[in-house]
């Protein structure tokens, strides 16, 4: 059986490798690896111009994940920018909303990491804390902290107890965008993940970094939810 398609939304930064110094499509190899961990196959999907373009790359995908990265834009989501929120992408902004947008009208198994989850949120009308403390390690380290799961959740469905994950994020969700639920929490009460209610794929967002641990819980039910769209859209019959 062919493995689910998972693309990847990547980075667009300078880079440089052996003599080459020029702009990039970057990925941190984690997020490949935990896809073809949890038994898919990824591909990157570097920044577009266009919500058609999205429409297109979305139509020929299993799943999506919007992976992390920089600060999205406050004026996404109507606010000023604090002195210690980072620069913008504004590129970037633009291409991954309209990929959430398109899974989500099309019905396409979604996973948003960090970043990701912090701009499902935005794409649904929510806001963002523009500064937390003690959600990092340190400059360029992960921390770690304990997420503990709602009950009745897809979130729970797929970790079900406390775990301890690898974080670094200094924003967070604030007001919940429409119709998503948070479905786990930090300690200090942050919202670690949420998910979106009565859609009938995988809408799901994770504030932390599952691809920097060994635990593919969270991808394998998104490579899950990507081949059970696969085999109702290979067969022809339409996506409800």
């Amino acid at each position: 059986m062919t493995r689910p398609v998972i693309g990847i939304s990547t980075y667009q930064e300078p880079a440089r490798w052996g003599v080459w110094d020029m702009p990039a499509a970057l990925l941190p190899i984690g997020y490949p690896r935990l896809v073809r961990a949890a038994g898919g196959l990824a591909v990157m999907l570097p920044p577009d111009d266009t919500a058609d373009a999205a429409r297109e790359t979305v139509a020929a995908l299993d799943g999506v994940v919007i992976a992390g990265g920089a600060d999205v834009e406050p004026a996404r989501y109507g606010e000023s920018p604090d002195p210690r929120t980072g620069p913008p992408a504004r590129e970037r902004d633009a291409w991954e909303l309209a990929l959430i947008e398109a899974a989500i009208d099309q019905h396409v198994p979604l996973l948003g990491i960090c970043r990701g989850m912090q701009l499902l949120n935005v794409a649904l009308g929510g806001t963002l804390h523009q500064h937390l403390d003690g959600h990092t390690g340190g400059p360029g380290v992960f921390g770690e902290h304990t997420v503990t799961p709602v009950r009745g959740t897809v979130y729970a469905a797929a970790v079900a107890e406390p775990a301890a994950v690898p974080a670094y994020h200094h924003q967070a969700v604030d007001r919940l965008g429409s119709g998503l639920t948070a479905s786990a929490h930090a300690p200090d009460g942050t919202v670690e993940a949420l998910e979106l209610t009565d859609h009938d794929s995988l809408v799901l967002g994770v504030q932390w970094h599952p691809e920097m641990g060994d635990d593919i819980r969270i991808m394998a039910a998104l490579v899950n939810a990507a081949a059970r769209h696969r085999s109702v859209t290979r067969a022809g019959a339409p996506v409800p």
